[in-house]
């Protein structure tokens, strides 16, 4: 735990950072990097390799690295000589014992949730831990920081970065993903907090007890994290909770977006340069490549995300230089894939699999569309109506008139019951179960 003073210098460090305008963001932006890079290429032997006879001027041309580079080169990348094994360790055994408080040389050891099938480890030094908590109560706080706050947190684990939060005012309670809801119910109801923190499918099941009266809390602000907010989730959360649903966009490579006032969500550019590989420059759809220049202890430089973006058409009103995102649409890997008409492959993305199902009927409640081959969609739903047939209808015709306009071959529609995913597993309404070599 540190000193509330250092907390307060931080909060209000970034409190205070403006930017007038997008080229005076970017300037300042090129200053940090390069000075950040000059650190680490000193500290880090793995980038000092990856960058050998490169120039700093040059740096966004560098190589690239993902989760599975990031993994293979761990001990040589970080900077405080932490072996993978060791972190492993530690993180592993946290995980067997739900008690997240272990740290290696004062450095909180966490590990993701492993859905794209790779668990990546993340390392945090205490500095980088009350920069972070910091940043998230700047960011995400509807009042002052002095303002009595308890927040609610459901996560599949918890970590010294998380509690790293309570402090003075506010009051941080961790609630665990992988037991019951109904177990949290009675705890949440004497708690009574003032924030509410989860990914939209537990919120989602925390709606529902509210709606039904066996959950009775008035939080003033809902942050959804960890799993894509998906616009039929969306409404339904702010139907029960009466307010604006907001996000946080975060993952083991960083703190990346939050929502405005506005609640449009705008990338951190004030700690992490995002480039954007547009795979649809178009539709406004990118793969982000974060160089987060904050983060010492585990360097991320030229990180390629496997995270699809939208950024947004028109700016926000609320007048931020920050790049405004329209949604997150999931991972690359979701990406569906068809054949035309003339055989070859053409991919389709996420949102439009998302709008069919949308556009069907007004009474499905809950989806998940999985692709087991390029003729086979199985679709997953749930209905205010017991007429499943007409739904069924609906959903065929929706798709038919799609792949018919983008002159793709009809697949073969399997139809049941909307099943949610097991406990500690992140939902993911469109999934694609089968390799497509995209080369």
């Amino acid at each position: 735990m540190f000193e509330l003073p250092t907390l307060l210098f931080h909060y209000f460090y970034q409190k205070h950072l403006t930017f007038s305008n997008r080229a005076q963001l970017e300037k300042w932006q090129e200053k940090k990097v390069k000075k950040h890079l000059r650190w680490v290429q000193k500290n880090s032997s793995f980038y000092q390799e990856l960058w050998k006879e490169k120039t700093l001027d040059h740096w966004r041309e560098f190589p690239t690295i993902d989760k599975s580079s990031m993994m293979e080169h761990f001990d040589t990348l970080n900077t405080v000589s932490i072996t993978k094994k060791d972190a492993f360790s530690v993180a592993l055994e946290g995980e067997t014992s739900r008690n997240f408080s272990p740290t290696i040389h004062s450095v909180t050891v966490g590990l993701s949730s492993g859905t794209s099938g790779n668990r990546g480890i993340f390392l945090v030094s205490p500095e980088e831990r009350v920069k972070w908590a910091a940043t998230v109560l700047q960011k995400t706080l509807p009042s002052s920081l002095f303002t009595f706050q308890r927040i609610a947190f459901f996560l599949r684990a918890n970590s010294n970065l998380y509690s790293s939060v309570q402090k003075g005012p506010i009051h941080f309670s961790f609630y665990d993903l992988l037991e019951e809801v109904d177990r949290h119910i009675l705890s949440l109801n004497q708690y009574q907090p003032t924030i509410l923190i989860g990914p939209p499918s537990l919120l989602r099941l925390l709606a529902k007890k509210q709606e039904t009266g066996s959950l009775t809390i008035s939080p003033i602000k809902i942050i959804s994290v960890a799993e894509v907010l998906d616009p039929i989730d969306e409404t339904y959360l702010s139907s029960i909770f009466k307010q604006k649903i907001h996000q946080v966009y975060q993952c083991t490579e960083g703190f990346l977006a939050t929502t405005c006032s506005h609640g449009t969500l705008h990338l951190n550019e004030d700690l992490v340069v995002i480039q954007k590989e547009y795979i649809d420059k178009k539709l406004g759809k990118f793969v982000p490549i974060i160089t987060d220049f904050t983060r010492t202890t585990q360097p991320i430089i030229r990180y390629r995300l496997n995270d699809i973006l939208t950024e947004k058409e028109e700016p926000c009103l609320c007048g931020s230089p920050f790049t405004a995102l329209s949604s997150i649409d999931g991972r690359q890997d979701d990406l569906f894939y068809f054949k035309q008409v003339d055989g070859t492959s053409v991919p389709v993305f996420p949102d439009f699999i998302r709008r069919c199902i949308l556009f069907s009927s007004h009474e499905i409640t809950e989806f998940r569309i999985i692709q087991h081959n390029f003729f086979h969609l199985e679709i997953m739903f749930e209905t205010i109506s017991s007429k499943r047939e007409e739904i069924e209808l609906l959903i065929r015709k929706q798709f038919d008139t799609f792949f018919k306009e983008k002159k793709i071959r009809t697949p073969f529609y399997s139809f049941s019951l909307y099943t949610s995913p097991a406990k500690g597993v992140k939902l993911r309404r469109i999934e694609r179960r089968f390799f497509v070599d995209v080369h």
